[in-house]
């Protein structure tokens, strides 16, 4: 069964459609878009879902508390059980009550490497800043604004004459590239946390920590089927006995 992937979109939706184009393309086997949902009416993403066959739906958010209108989106993604939320240009801060209902199954794309240049007009930060290197960030997205844990990034060179927008052209094609890489490594568990640190395992190692924990289960069902029948033993040795056993003559 294909693993479902939900996008969280406010605008033209680029990031969707280079996801769906993975998704079609192989590049993310064993994964479907299931829904796309945006809180703006007449976002660009929704008609570019539309296009592909992809449910979309428009839930507005104008006037709602955060929690209450999370609530909504999230009746959404368990209607189309999904497995995997990812943000696409969504311009809104999740709740906490979101937060915890996916932790761990929320990602985000941000074209700067964090922790640089959160938040917004990032390629005006950089370029006043004056660094020589920007770039993007997938991220597990948690409480804070564009803070979680790093799973991928990809560094693009400032060029002298860069503008806001040259230097985002250029982030965006590394944005498309590295939000396919993140969404399949996530979805295959090739990965592990070590405090803050997302580490990637290849596939080889991905297939042993599988095999650690299907032995592990394996020790467990063997431990529990012998603590049950040591405890049958033990209760027909004392029936025998107390002279209740099926073996004892009266």
């Amino acid at each position: 069964m294909n693993k479902k992937i939900a996008v969280l979109l406010s605008g033209r939706g680029s990031n969707f459609e280079a996801l769906a184009e993975s998704v079609a393309a192989g590049r993310i086997p064993g994964a479907e878009i299931a829904v796309v949902i945006s809180n703006r009416e007449g976002a660009p993403g929704t008609a570019r879902a539309t296009e592909r066959g992809i449910p979309a739906k428009v839930i507005p958010s104008k006037g709602l508390e955060r929690e209450a209108y999370d609530r909504q989106v999230a009746a959404v993604l368990r209607e189309y059980k999904v497995d995997l939320v990812c943000l696409a240009g969504y311009m809104r801060l999740l709740s906490p009550f979101f937060i915890a209902a996916y932790r761990g199954r929320i990602l985000n794309i941000h074209p700067s490497l964090l922790p640089a240049f959160p938040g917004l007009e990032t390629q005006r930060q950089a370029l006043e800043y004056g660094v020589c290197l920007s770039g993007c960030t997938v991220h597990f997205v948690d409480e804070n604004l564009d803070a979680g844990p790093v799973i991928l990034q990809a560094a693009v060179p400032v060029l002298d004459d860069d503008t806001s927008e040259t230097l985002a052209e250029r982030i965006l094609k590394e944005e498309h590239r590295i939000y396919t890489d993140a969404v399949r490594l996530v979805l295959e568990g090739r990965y592990r946390m070590e405090g803050r640190r997302v580490i990637h395992l290849p596939q080889a190692a991905h297939r042993v920590e599988v095999a650690k924990e299907i032995e592990k289960a394996k020790v467990v069902e063997t431990t529990n089927e012998a603590e049950k029948s040591g405890s049958q033993l033990a209760a027909a040795n004392f029936g025998r006995r107390s002279g209740t056993g099926s073996g004892i003559k009266k």
